[in-house]
């Protein structure tokens, strides 16, 4: 299933309409959907905000149930590469006060799902994630 939204933090009620249609249609259980949720909210924001603010293009995303997994992209067209797997992990570690603003995000993404992939080529920017099922 698939669904183009428009660049706008208000199409994320789309987004989360759109999750749980495919969640109802593959019977996920709430975790997975929780976290596929999560995961799409977090890059669909940092996707609106930080890429060219000259783009006006839709940005795609398609989830796919293959076998004991989900398969979830987004699509960005019309911009520079950003690959967030190269983005540093968020150090949960330090102290509140001694953290740098930014990056709790994307940490989070990369814990919600278990495989992250990235293609890049003629301005279109893909994020490929994976979540197993049980």
């Amino acid at each position: 299933m698939e669904i183009s939204v428009r660049r706008d933090i208000g199409a994320l009620s789309e987004i989360f309409e759109f999750v749980d249609s495919c969640s109802s249609r593959y019977k996920l259980d709430t975790g997975v959907q929780y976290s596929i949720r999560l995961a799409l909210e977090e890059l669909f924001t940092n996707i609106v905000k930080y890429s060219s603010s000259s783009t006006k293009s839709n940005i795609g995303i398609s989830l796919e149930k293959q076998a004991n997994r989900l398969i979830l992209q987004v699509t960005d067209f019309n911009v520079a590469a950003f690959d967030i797997r190269n983005v540093r992990d968020a150090d949960t570690n330090k102290p509140l006060d001694e953290r740098k603003a930014g990056g709790l995000g994307l940490h989070l993404v990369k814990r919600m799902v278990d495989t992250i992939d990235y293609e890049y080529a003629d301005g279109k920017s893909k994020i490929i994630m994976t979540k197993f099922l049980e």
